[in-house]
């Protein structure tokens, strides 16, 4: 079987791990529109327009299944997607919600979703878990730790800064921690010192496996025999950053 994942930039490589590790594919290809990132800045229309153009490319790949890694185009474009689409295409903000519904059984728990801007401001999260009877949420636009994971600063003083800042009104560890970026998995061991070890942490590539396990009925019965990088932009990079990223 084979798999496309699709990230605006290299944080999609997070959930490409997860989706390695539980060994659903035969095949993967990964492509990041490296020239065109951050989307997580960019209005509803132009994060549509440009996530069709994505799916353009994988066209010609004969992929079975297409994983949106990206939150902001989970939350803008995957409808429109869908629509222009033959094969099942997945996005990664339901599998998270479903995950919380999943392991926290008092719907008075407080859960703290972080993201991007643009998907923080799409309310996609927040309508989702308060259609499931989750009301204590508390959402941060969190840009700054995407340059931060970017520029390798996973854990000290310039992320400890960071996380006060944005963090500086939470006086109690909520019970829940949504990762609404792809690039936060890689500041989950740091945010989960911050927050005392006491909040669960949602990850998008965790998330997205048991979604495709429990809803598509995919079982972990494949060696990968091809991994494939293709960015719309500086693909040497992204694969040198993959290299890293994915040992």
């Amino acid at each position: 079987m084979r798999a496309g994942v699709f990230d605006s930039g290299v944080g999609g490589l997070s959930v490409l791990k997860s989706l390695i590790n539980a060994k659903l594919f035969e095949d993967i290809i990964y492509y990041g529109d490296t020239a065109r990132v951050p989307y997580g800045v960019k209005d509803k229309q132009t994060i549509i327009k440009f996530s069709l153009q994505a799916l353009e490319f994988f066209t010609p790949h004969n992929i079975d299944i297409l994983i949106v890694a990206c939150n902001t185009v989970s939350a803008y474009a995957l409808q429109e997607m869908q629509k222009h689409s033959k094969i099942p295409i997945v996005g990664v903000i339901e599998p998270g919600v479903l995950a919380v519904q999943n392991n926290l059984k008092d719907t008075d728990s407080e859960i703290l979703i972080i993201a991007t801007r643009a998907t923080i401001n799409s309310g996609e999260y927040e309508t989702r878990l308060r259609n499931i009877g989750f009301w204590n949420l508390k959402s941060l636009a969190t840009g700054l730790f995407v340059p931060i994971v970017e520029e390798g600063l996973l854990e000290g003083a310039v992320l400890e800064s960071v996380f006060h800042h944005y963090f500086a009104s939470i006086t109690t560890p909520p019970q829940a921690v949504i990762l609404g970026c792809t690039h936060f998995p890689l500041i989950a061991p740091a945010l989960d010192s911050y927050f005392n070890h006491q909040s669960m942490l949602i990850h998008s590539g965790e998330a997205i496996v048991e979604y495709l396990k429990n809803h598509l009925h995919l079982t972990s019965r494949y060696a990968l025999k091809s991994l494939q990088f293709f960015a719309s932009d500086n693909t040497a990079a992204l694969t040198k950053i993959a290299n890293k990223w994915l040992s």
